[in-house]
């Protein structure tokens, strides 16, 4: 099965849930770069979100998600290695990785093992 596949394959809440992890990641380093902003914005549009649901992927790229929205250990088993191939594509989407996002996601590849 394709990634593309995969993400559509997810539930309202799994994609909902994935990009809180997007967001929060690109916030890692504290600040949004246009290239992360491009790439959620064509993952909201590969996702189908409705228009609900993209208007807080936006509030998320203005605010971080809570902390207590992003836990690791809440990732479904079987979407914890489409979730981390989507947030390595997030962190390299603007041609580089900051020290933070390379950090946050080897904490996260830990926790979701």
């Amino acid at each position: 099965m394709t990634r593309a596949q995969e993400l559509a394959g997810l539930d309202s809440s799994a994609r909902r849930q994935l990009l809180r992890f997007v967001a929060s990641l690109a916030w890692s380093d504290l600040a949004i770069t246009a290239g992360e902003r491009a790439y959620v914005h064509r993952l909201v549009s590969r996702l189908h979100l409705t228009p609900e649901e993209a208007r807080e992927v936006e509030g998320w790229l203005r605010v971080p998600p809570p902390e207590e929205d992003v836990d690791p250990t809440t990732i479904p088993h079987e979407h914890r290695r489409l979730f981390l191939d989507t947030l390595r594509e997030m962190v390299e989407s603007d041609g580089g990785v900051s020290p933070e996002e390379k950090e946050t996601l080897a904490l996260l590849e830990q926790l979701t093992r």
